[in-house]
């Protein structure tokens, strides 16, 4: 069984990295703009509890990097765990910019407008739902609760305590302090539909990247907040999507966070009774849709029974009247599910030591850094077709951001021990205008911080090589100082951690793309991750061809014009 999932999660890999070549199914899929989900999920009829709104200025990401000036752990309180989730996946402001984007017209108009958040997603779709498991600790009342993305309130869907349900899930890996160590958790949850309305076959690829960029943001606030956090890749997901009252076909748990609270919180506020509106009545009727004329399937099956246990009884509200089903994230999601019974050595998947004479880079420019992370956060956003130059990208601005990157791939978690254990990817840089540096194709060494030569300037120019080899219209690349390419080793990672290595790699991608992000925005440099090139291609150009890593997802670098016709209303 376990050699059936791995063959299925290769062959899905396979075809996302070949999709320029040889697009995946279904073919000639038009996205229904009309019909697509609502983008903050909500449980009408559920009791709401705000949350705190005030955003405390937060040490800055060269406090994060030297760990200086970083508050004494403490455990979480209310007020914490409401920044921590407002600063990473809340909606901070609105932004309209001029840039290349197809729909930039739209924008202007506010049933179009852009709400911005602190963490990058793939499209703009936010498919991670977040859900408080509150113990007998907690401030709050135990019980289930969701994060409400758009309105920044806890929607309470059980009361019941149900730790002894996530600690049973989590198994041997519960708390290393003991079993009731900790009793309250943070599952972070991806539903697809969210994203597969856009992307179809393409959106488990892009969600498990998703949902390591926010992952990323959490490992960054957790220290900045004093509230120790550690992420569970392997774990039985059954029994927490039972819980949720999940179809675990279109919404599944995919990481868990305990939380330990501290005595120092607020009282717990007071449950507001959810408004009834016509968004409830819409609710209903989405459920009495008929089925779907598309080539795919209704999701219709059910969750759960009540001999489960305790499980949630609210119904989310579905905007769409056709949610559809695409058999490859069906099939690779199923599979992915598996985990090897007894992992291998994780230093088995990390990248292999490269030859070649470093070309060195100058020191991380740290002091560039000091801005806080609240400020970061709720700056950051993606360039799209903004990028302009001169004046030129510089070596130490490109390598200030590849050492802050790399460093989330030492991240604390589970499947890779508390010192955050080896890396299992490697950051490429695809030097195209970056002042002190030749044109060409390098590897990143964080050891050295130096760069290790992997390819000379492509025959007629870096610019036309990379402009051809993506596929999208949204980016001129002669404009962009550098790309940045992160890869892995897929089928290493597949061999140490089974099927579901390909969630904790693209974990690992997701949280070092968030870091770029940032490190970026601090040195007030554009920055914009994209999957639209040709990873064949690129992997030629980088001279992998031969082994088995590939790249995965790249990282545009350079700058914006300083004179911009920008708004952001801060919320």
């Amino acid at each position: 069984m376990q050699q059936e999932a791995v063959a299925v999660v290769r062959e899905y890999t396979e075809a996302v990295f070949r999709r320029a070549q040889v697009p995946m199914e279904p073919f000639n899929f038009e996205v229904d703009w009309v019909d697509q989900p609502s983008r903050h999920l909500s449980y009408p009829g559920a009791p709401r509890l705000p949350l705190p709104t005030a955003v405390p200025d937060l040490a800055t990401l060269r406090d994060l990097v030297t760990g200086e000036n970083l508050p004494p752990v403490r455990g979480w309180s209310l007020d914490r765990l409401a920044t921590l989730l407002r600063l990473s996946y809340g909606v901070l402001d609105r932004r309209m910019t001029v840039n290349w984007n197809q729909d930039a017209a739209k924008r202007a108009h506010f049933e179009h407008a852009v709400w911005g958040r602190g963490t990058a997603s793939g499209g703009g779709m936010y498919p991670v739902e977040i859900y408080l498991v509150a113990g007998a600790s907690s401030p709050l009342l135990p019980g289930v609760y969701h994060y409400h993305t758009g309105q920044h309130v806890l929607e309470r869907l059980l009361v019941a305590d149900v730790a002894d349900t996530v600690r049973t899930a989590l198994g041997d890996a519960a708390s290393p302090d003991g079993p009731a160590a900790e009793d309250s958790f943070l599952l972070a949850t991806l539903r697809f539909w969210k994203n597969s309305f856009k992307y179809n076959s393409f959106c488990y690829h892009v969600v498990t990247q998703d949902l390591g960029a926010m992952l990323g943001s959490w490992d960054l606030l957790a220290p900045a907040l004093g509230g120790p956090l550690r992420r569970h890749l392997r774990f039985d997901p059954a029994p927490l999507d039972r819980l949720l009252g999940f179809d675990s076909d279109a919404q599944s748990v995919f990481t868990v966070v305990p939380v330990r609270w501290t005595d120092d919180g607020r009282p717990a506020p007071t449950a507001a009774p959810a408004a009834r509106s016509a968004t409830t009545s819409a609710a209903s009727a989405a459920s009495q849709a008929g089925p779907s004329t598309a080539p795919a399937a209704i999701l219709s099956r059910p969750a759960g029974s009540p001999a489960d246990g305790p499980r949630v009884r609210h119904e989310p509200f579905e905007r769409s009247q056709r949610v559809l089903e695409f058999p490859q994230v069906t099939t690779v999601h199923r599979a992915a599910v598996h985990s090897a019974p007894t992992p291998g050595r994780v230093a088995d998947a990390a990248p292999v030591d490269l030859p070649g004479d470093p070309v060195a880079l100058p020191a991380p420019q740290i002091d560039r850094l000091a801005q806080p992370l609240s400020t970061v956060l709720a700056s950051r956003n993606s360039s799209f077709g903004r990028f302009r130059r001169p004046p030129e990208l510089t070596a130490a601005e490109l390598g200030t951001t590849l050492a802050f990157a790399a460093a989330g791939g030492h991240h604390p978690a589970d499947v890779k021990g508390p010192d955050g254990g080896p890396a299992l990817t490697r950051l490429w840089v695809f030097a195209n205008h970056v002042d002190g540096l030749d044109t060409g194709s390098y590897a990143y060494c964080g050891r050295q911080h130096a760069l290790l030569p992997a390819g000379p300037e492509p025959e007629g120019g870096m610019s036309a090589f990379l402009q051809q080899q993506y596929f999208l219209t949204n980016y001129t690349m002669s404009q962009v100082g550098a790309v940045l390419a992160i890869s892995g080793r897929p089928d290493a990672v597949l061999d140490v951690f089974g099927p579901r290595g390909y969630r904790v790699l693209n974990a690992e991608i997701g949280t070092i793309a968030q870091r770029a992000y940032l490190s970026a925005t601090a040195q007030r440099l554009g920055c914009g991750a994209v999957l639209g090139f040709d990873n064949v291609a690129m992997n030629t150009a980088l001279g992998l061809d031969d082994t088995d890593e590939r790249t995965v997802l790249f990282l545009l670098l350079g700058r914006h014009p300083e004179a911009t016709a920008d708004l952001a209303y801060r919320l």
